[in-house]
């Protein structure tokens, strides 16, 4: 049965509840709902109490216009008071920036995993490509086009022209694509072009664990490493064969070690 919070702007954040035991919230990057995200939650309930929620505008939560990152660091706040007010959290992907940006600004997070967020090498090329990304996406979005934006968000994540119109056709996919800006505004794409944001590196002081697949594309490698020697109590684990798609088997040990 879900469950619901309310933010602090009134927006109703809809969260399924699995287990017994320290709290977790589980983050979900750019295009995912609690469906994406349930095996895994119900994985690390084996051991904890976890919480699987929509992100504004996804799935059974509400969304309150006008969108801004603290809006979303307010919607994880009200679920970690939900949870007593304080718990560890998992992100991936964008969700992995989102925590980041949580644990940053006081959310009294525990403990912080951070798997492969998308940031950018820092180089002019990199900057470059992430703020036309932001762009174009949010052109498409503001004009009702929803397949062409998942279309260009994924031919610039490496997807083979065939499967990035293919997936644009996914009535799910459609269904989260207007949320798609907030996950760039989230990863700072128009702001800064995409970069590891040193000072929210900077007053993060909680432990954290950084994943990554080893089969991920070369900026992950970077983005990893980076992250792992500027945060003050970060440790680094690799994992063997997977890319950024790395399935919840693979993913649910080392985050239950880590957080255990």
């Amino acid at each position: 049965m879900t469950d619901f919070v309310t933010s602090a702007d009134g927006t109703r954040i809809a969260f399924d509840r699995f287990g017994h035991g320290a709290p977790v919230i589980v983050v979900s990057g750019m295009f995912c709902a609690r469906p994406m995200t349930h095996d895994l939650a119900t994985r690390l309930a084996e051991r904890f109490t976890v919480l699987n929620y929509d992100r504004r505008g996804r799935g059974a939560s509400g969304d309150t216009a006008p969108y801004a990152p603290d809006r979303e660091i307010e919607d994880l706040a009200a679920l970690v008071d939900e949870l007593g007010g304080k718990a560890a959290v998992y992100g991936h992907s964008s969700g992995a920036g989102l925590a980041l940006r949580a644990a940053a600004a006081g959310v009294p997070i525990t403990r912080l995993v951070l798997h492969e967020p998308p940031y950018g090498d820092g180089s002019d090329e990199s900057r470059r490509s992430a703020r036309e990304l932001a762009e174009q996406v949010g052109a498409a979005i503001e004009q009702h086009r929803p397949a062409e934006a998942i279309r260009i968000f994924l031919t610039a994540a490496g997807a083979p022209p065939e499967a990035a119109q293919f997936a644009g056709q996914d009535p799910d996919m459609q269904a989260v694509a207007p949320t798609m800006p907030y996950d760039l505004a989230i990863m700072g794409n128009a702001d800064t072009g995409g970069v590891i944001p040193l000072d929210l590196v900077g007053a993060v002081e909680v432990p954290v664990l950084v994943l990554l697949g080893d089969a991920s594309p070369e900026f992950f490698h970077h983005t990893a490493t980076r992250l792992t020697e500027l945060l003050p109590a970060a440790q680094l684990s690799v994992l063997a064969g997977q890319d950024h798609s790395a399935p919840a088997e693979v993913v649910a040990p080392p985050v239950i070690s880590f957080l255990s």
